[in-house]
């Protein structure tokens, strides 16, 4: 375990060298640029714009440039908020106060996590100790059905239902605290209801697969009660997929949904990928791409990881 970690570990700056690299050129040869928006711009103040940002040295200057910012930690200027940096835009002012736009999207997305986990595991297990039940076939059609329509098409159902005929919840907008609650409620469902329909599956087919083991027909004939048997026996194994899945999907919600924040008018860090993209914004971009690139290479060492101590038949070299 410990030279596959090490190996896994000189892998992770490998990869985000690269990824960051084909991101870098990809924004700075991508048609436009973070100036060409501006209506009536004068050539000379545009000029001395790409001056200050150091976008008339040639590519591969600017490539070493941001590598130099980078390395110190800072992801350089936001060309469009010319008041903030693009670590004020992601992380806040002062990271610890939680108020970028990364902490609002972790917050939906943890919320999001716990919720999908909820539904898919519960609805995963009882499912595959249940099969060929009512609840069995119910559950998996709701399933499919989260799985087969798109978020676009489940946010503004449920904002309609709960936010315009029953008025029960708020539909768009954030509010920092405890307030922020209401708020992130349809967001959250909206963002956990195909995850939770994946997880779902994957847990009733690991389930399946691990009930007609042997050492599980040994703890049956043992008279071991049933909750003890798929909680500590047969559980374990049936997560093997889950956690497979759950690598890329926990980034993917932490890092905020595009969709669901465009929605909801979240002030997430998937809104600011948008606007960025939209603004040709480059430092906001690489900025956001290389968060994303950073959480989805830990959770999955971290799945990798979890493999072994969940089963033990797995060994690493």
């Amino acid at each position: 375990m410990g030279n596959y970690l090490v190996k896994r570990l000189l892998q992770v700056p490998l990869v985000l060298i690269v990824l960051i690299t084909i991101t870098f050129f990809m924004v700075r040869f991508a048609p436009g640029g973070p100036f060409s928006g501006e209506k009536g711009i004068d050539p000379v103040i545009k000029q001395k714009l790409e001056e200050k940002y150091h976008l008339d040295k040639p590519m591969y200057q600017q490539y070493f440039l941001f590598w130099g910012n980078l390395l110190r930690g800072d992801l350089g200027p936001s060309y469009k908020e010319k008041t903030r940096t693009v670590n004020e835009i992601i992380f806040g002012e002062k990271w610890y106060h939680f108020d970028g736009k990364f902490w609002v999207s972790t917050y939906l997305g943890l919320l999001a996590i716990l919720l999908a986990l909820f539904l898919g595991l519960t609805a995963g297990v009882v499912a595959g100790i249940r099969q060929n039940s009512q609840f069995d076939y119910a559950s998996m059609a709701v399933a499919m059905t989260g799985l087969s329509v798109p978020t676009f098409v489940v946010g503004p159902l449920l904002a309609l239902v709960f936010g315009r005929y029953l008025n029960v919840l708020p539909v768009a907008g954030y509010e920092s605290g405890v307030r922020s609650v209401p708020y992130m409620i349809l967001p959250a469902v909206t963002l956990a209801l195909p995850f939770a329909a994946r997880i779902a599956r994957l847990t009733r087919a690991g389930m399946l697969e691990v009930i007609n083991q042997d050492y599980i027909r040994t703890a049956w004939a043992k008279g071991l009660r049933e909750q003890v048997i798929v909680v500590r026996h047969a559980l374990r194994g049936a997560m093997l997929p889950v956690v497979s899945f759950l690598g890329p999907a926990i980034a993917a919600m932490l890092t905020g949904s595009l969709v669901v924040e465009k929605i909801f008018a979240i002030p997430g860090i998937g809104t600011a990928f948008i606007e960025s993209a939209t603004n040709r914004d480059y430092t906001l971009v690489m900025g956001t791409v290389i968060l994303f690139g950073v959480l989805l290479v830990v959770m999955n060492l971290v799945v990798d990881v979890l493999y072994g101590f969940l089963d033990p038949r797995i060994r690493y070299s």
